[in-house]
């Protein structure tokens, strides 16, 4: 929106030497100015009707800039409302997805366990399996075949 205040120094800078080789703001600084010396934006009775078409076609123009500006507002709010909503879909996947990842880690350590009880289990065999051959073979009444 058009703000009608300027600073005394904007004011220099607009009407100093070599301003045309500067780049100003129209909202904020041209306008204003151009709205305060001539009168632009009042369709007078006595402006002739190129002034008159002129002036209609520049309130044509603000109001479409001021109607472009509005949707690009309300644009920029439907991508923040977007944006929230992914980084929610995102922080919820990550949620589930870690679940996932500490229940196969749980999952991998309780069969890690498992194989280690049932290596332990078989060596233990292996080991009496052993004892009780070498007590068979250095029986007295054993006899190969």
């Amino acid at each position: 929106m058009i703000s009608d205040f300027l600073s005394k120094s904007t004011i220099s800078r607009v009407f100093s030497d070599g301003s045309e080789d500067l780049s100003f703001r129209y909202e904020e600084t041209v306008r204003p100015i151009a709205k305060a010396l001539l009168d632009m934006e009042t369709i007078e009775e006595d402006d002739t009707m190129d002034v008159q078409a002129m002036k209609s076609l520049l309130k044509y123009k603000i109001k479409r800039i001021e109607e472009l500006e509005q949707h690009i507002e309300h644009l920029n709010s439907l991508i923040d409302k977007q944006k929230i909503q992914f980084h929610e879909k995102i922080d919820e996947e990550r949620e589930r997805f870690n679940k996932s990842i500490d229940f196969l880690k749980e999952q991998v350590a309780y069969k890690d366990k498992r194989m280690d009880l049932l290596l332990e289990s078989v060596t233990a065999k292996d080991r009496r399996i052993e004892e009780l051959l070498t007590r068979l073979l250095s029986c007295h009444n054993y006899k190969e075949v």
